[in-house]
């Protein structure tokens, strides 16, 4: 940059969203790189934004969302005043670093893991604190620990995480709140949690219901399939909620996205459905993979991470040339989104003929 800025901005990278499907002339491609939900809007939910939304276009949206907020205040047993919405959880996360942190504080989160958080952090001229995953990929709940000091404002969590796929266990995540100072939030980044299998997960609503600095950020983007809408919320202490209510984008949150997520919470039983049918496809390739011979995380999301190391280039030309984007790490791995039955099985259908190639 050659004009005046913060130099921080210069030490990150911008965020890159995930690559489209491949152009490949007479054969159908896949987008595996955005961990997107592969079946189309409900329906219903559909006819909600148009009966509902689409004739009020010109004019500004209710600013706190409060149709969407009540919803779920019910549903989660809280109080309004404890929910808080944003363009999707990314924005809630950015509402809640910009709060909390500035110049000469701390973040302290998992990595890798999700790749706004540095972004995030930077852009609040606060500092990150990067702890390596163990090499399962899983958080390294004592190395978080130990990097919490006076300077901390916040401690993520990420369950699961981005893009290792693995879950963190319910005592983890108590061993991360009793040694936490309580005047130091602590974020648990549930955007995947509906898919998250693992029986000793943890469930940060009961953790919220038990310390007084916990926030959880959920998401309308992945499990209810409205991405493209930018919708998500933080159920949080009042206080925190009021605070991140001061530095929230007004009017951020369009009325389409409030009516498509009442919808969705009226159509839930629906979209379970759907939650499961992605999990049995997930666990389908899995299986496949494993009798490969792949060695990966168990994945808990709606993605699976491949870590390959100096050999991701590889298996990432491989995917791009039969028709599949995927989440290419250099030097790391691939992250492969769950898709369509027939996106699933060219992924299966690569990774056989990789293993041929000995990768």
């Amino acid at each position: 940059m050659s004009f005046k800025h913060r130099s921080i901005l210069d030490t990150i990278p911008g965020y890159k969203q995930g690559k489209p499907a491949p152009a490949k002339p007479g054969q159908r491609t896949f987008k595996l790189s955005s961990n997107e939900n592969a079946f189309e809007p409900l329906p219903s939910v559909a006819e909600a934004i148009t009966s509902q939304a689409t004739g009020r276009m010109n004019r500004y949206p209710d600013m706190r969302g409060w149709a969407v907020v009540e919803r779920l205040a019910e549903r989660y047993g809280v109080e309004a005043e404890n929910v808080m919405l944003g363009c999707g959880s990314t924005e809630v996360i950015t509402m809640l670093v910009n709060l909390v942190a500035g110049p000469g504080d701390e973040i302290v989160y998992p990595w890798r893991s999700f790749e706004a958080y540095p972004l995030i952090v930077a852009g609040a001229g606060a500092t990150s604190v990067q702890v390596p995953n163990l090499p399962d990929g899983s958080h390294d709940v004592d190395g978080l620990i130990a990097a919490v000091n006076d300077r901390t404002r916040l401690v993520i969590v990420n369950n699961p995480n981005n893009p290792t796929s693995t879950s963190i266990s319910d005592a983890d995540a108590r061993r991360i709140m009793q040694a936490v100072p309580s005047d130091v939030l602590v974020l648990f980044d549930e955007a995947y949690i509906q898919f998250n299998t693992a029986a000793d997960t943890s469930v940060a609503m009961d953790l919220f219901r038990e310390y007084p600095n916990v926030v959880v950020a959920h998401t309308f983007s992945k499990a209810y399939g409205l991405a493209g809408l930018r919708i998500g919320y933080a159920i949080a202490p009042a206080d925190v909620v009021e605070g991140m209510s001061k530095v929230a984008l007004p009017f951020g949150v369009t009325e389409t996205a409030q009516v498509a997520a009442v919808a969705s919470l009226d159509a839930q039983e629906e979209l379970d459905e759907r939650v499961r049918a992605i999990i049995a496809e997930r666990d389908r390739v899995v299986a496949a993979l494993r009798e490969q011979g792949w060695e990966f995380p168990t994945p808990y999301a709606n993605y699976f991470w491949l870590p390959l190391g100096e050999r991701t280039g590889q298996a990432s030309a491989a995917f791009t040339e039969q028709g599949l984007s995927t989440r290419v790490f250099p030097g790391e791995g691939v992250r492969i989104s769950v898709g369509e039955p027939e996106a699933n099985d060219l992924v299966i259908k690569v990774c056989a003929e990789l293993k041929a190639q000995g990768l």
